[in-house]
């Protein structure tokens, strides 16, 4: 299982690219017959599929959308999930006790966004999603988990520092790698 934003959140990012009748199509090929209410856990194999299938047919703009997507899922975590004391304390921190606490919270919270796959934070600045269901059995030369890096770059820049980047450094769909691999680091103006 895993959370339904991994759908929710890109779906208007689709729909606005391409229109609802393209949101449908790719539903369809994604074999996901029933849009998640947001209630519940959803099936991690519909979030999967839909996003390889957004890959395999849309590739110049799936980066693109599954950021969006990212983004979108981080400004709902902010809204919905982060108490805002709590948001309030983590921007007051100095950066790296700010990526400690907010490291710890996403790794308590992992189950929410890893599904099946191990989510492991090595610090406050690396994670890795073991076996990551988003793009198991699929290959590539690139990373594609950018739903992913978009969700963590856009906590840490609201969270720690306002430059924060995250990139995939490597990712389970790339050959001879069993982790998806990401990397925060504070960028330069």
């Amino acid at each position: 299982m895993i959370g339904p934003n991994a759908i929710l959140q890109l779906l208007p990012q689709i729909e606005r690219t391409f229109g609802e009748a393209r949101v449908v199509q790719l539903l369809a090929k994604a074999h996901v017959f029933e849009v998640p209410d947001g209630s519940q856990m959803i099936p991690e194999g519909d979030a999967a599929r839909l996003h390889q299938v957004l890959r395999r047919d849309e590739p110049v703009m799936a980066p693109i959308l599954a950021s969006e997507a990212g983004r979108a899922t981080a400004d709902y975590i902010l809204a919905h999930r982060i108490p805002k004391f709590a948001q309030r304390i983590l921007k007051a921190l100095p950066s790296p006790l700010a990526a400690r606490s907010l490291s710890k919270a996403i790794t308590k919270h992992a189950w929410t966004f890893a599904g099946s796959g191990a989510f492991v934070a090595h610090g406050p600045w690396r994670f890795e999603i073991a076996d990551n269901p988003i793009v198991l059995g699929e290959t590539s030369d690139v990373p594609l988990c950018h739903w992913h890096a978009a969700v963590f770059q856009h906590l840490y820049r609201t969270l720690v520092h306002p430059r924060a980047l995250c990139r995939e450094t490597t990712c389970c769909a790339m050959h001879g790698h069993r982790a998806c691999q990401f990397e925060l680091t504070i960028g330069t103006v």
